[in-house]
């Protein structure tokens, strides 16, 4: 009888301290998930929508790019004037993760993605996540005002706007969820959000191809090589190439934006020079292979031999028009980055071309971003798991060596990646 009474004991604990409670849990963020996740996925369908519009007029309408310095000009404008309190665009979101202060206003969502789509339309070099994942938090953060949320569920709230709009811009929800998990601390994944941001990125990729029919580019590994010790040993110098490159990348956006912070008193003026450089070098190069998303380009990677130096030119026309102020993400840029490094390093790497384009293209964003688990998930998504081991490696080694960068200043570490490391821990990238 004892014994019973023990038993039953334990079953009324375990209910009521740790079933009721996840039950509760799971409910309440499923409710909040699926509201976050339609809405976040809809406005990303409208900015996809958009942007492919604009593409499309551009190129069809090449004159517009002499317009770039007026577009830019505009743009820093209207920041200047209205966005003054969202100009820091996902670094606000990371600060406000942080150490919470206020509410991340709304008009956030309508300035990143006018922003960019003028950006795109008159001929900058820029991409789509920034944007995406900036409306997902500024859209979820309303929640926090609406329902007075504390501290640790404002938390949750931003993490699955931005697993939502990462989802929804690239059609990757296993990839959304653990990168909004995983950029908000080096080295260390935020567990109490695992749940809602699931159900957020599932939704938010539902809603943006299921309901509104956008569609996502398709990318194909054709040929994939036994998993030998041989082969790994060759995605060692193809992995630190990814790592360097993602480096290079984020202290170029840095450079430029430092550069024109201090040379140009007047942030309207800064957009507008930059895109003045932008046009001139469309104009002497003769091409527009370089602006824009470049999807053509990154399609390219994975079947043609390119020229060895389209990534460092689109390197640096993206870090110049993000380094100015123009508007957008830097993950499109990566990929195309990565994805051109690829095919470079296929006349010295014994690999098929495709499979080095893919590893480029999520390794190089591993690097920036600090995310080797969520570009390892993206790489799977996107090329399939018969390559997933070859992504894994490269997204890893591409981590290890970018060192502590990243192209979002406000990341801070929370686990070094080497000992050596070790006294930086828990201080911003942007301060070393």
């Amino acid at each position: 009888m004892l014994k019973r009474n023990s038993r039953l004991l334990v079953l009324k604990k375990f209910i009521c301290k740790e079933l009721l409670p996840s039950l509760q849990f799971t409910f309440r963020w499923l409710v909040l998930s699926v509201v976050i996740g339609l809405l976040v996925g809809s406005a990303s369908a409208l900015f996809l929508r958009l942007l492919d519009w604009a593409t499309e007029y551009r190129e069809t309408h090449r004159w517009l790019i002499a317009f770039l310095p007026l577009g830019g000009f505009f743009i820093g404008w209207v920041y200047h004037r209205y966005g003054a309190a969202v100009v820091k665009g996902n670094n606000q979101l990371l600060e406000e993760f942080y150490n919470p202060l206020q509410v991340i206003p709304l008009r956030m969502a309508p300035l990143v993605l006018g922003g960019t789509v003028l950006t795109h339309f008159f001929g900058g070099s820029a991409g789509r996540e920034g944007t995406a994942v900036q409306m997902g938090g500024a859209i979820a953060d309303q929640f926090t005002k609406w329902f007075k949320l504390p501290v640790p569920d404002r938390r949750i709230v931003l993490t699955v706007g931005v697993a939502a709009g990462f989802s929804s811009v690239f059609g990757t929800p296993l990839a959304g969820a653990i990168f909004a998990l995983e950029w908000l601390v080096i080295g260390r994944l935020r567990y109490e959000a695992i749940v809602p941001a699931f159900f957020a990125a599932y939704l938010a990729d539902y809603a943006c191809t299921g309901l509104w029919g956008v569609p996502h580019t398709q990318y194909l590994i054709p040929l994939v090589p036994e998993a030998d010790f041989v082969a790994f040993l060759w995605v060692i110098p193809a992995g630190i190439c990814f790592g360097l490159a993602g480096r290079l990348f984020a202290k170029a956006t840095h450079f430029w934006s430092g550069l024109f912070t201090r040379s140009i008193a007047y942030p309207p003026l800064r957009p507008a020079v930059g895109g003045l450089l932008i046009a001139v070098l469309v104009y002497l190069m003769g091409t527009t292979k370089y602006i824009g998303l470049g999807i053509p380009t990154i399609v390219e990677a994975f079947s043609e031999s390119l020229p060895w130096y389209d990534f460092l030119v689109k390197l640096m026309k993206t870090a110049i028009t993000l380094g100015s102020g123009f508007k957008g993400g830097e993950v499109t840029p990566l990929f195309y980055i990565g994805a051109t490094l690829g095919n470079a390093l296929s006349t010295g790497i014994p690999l098929p071309v495709a499979l080095l384009a893919g590893m480029g293209f999520v390794g190089v964003f591993s690097g920036a971003t600090n995310t080797p688990l969520a570009c390892t998930l993206m790489g799977i998504e996107l090329f399939g798991a018969e390559s997933g081991v070859f992504i894994g490696l490269a997204c890893v080694l591409a981590y290890l060596f970018s060192g502590h960068s990243s192209i979002y200043s406000s990341q801070v570490i929370g686990s070094p990646k080497q000992r050596v490391g070790a006294s930086r821990k828990g201080k911003s990238i942007g301060r070393f």
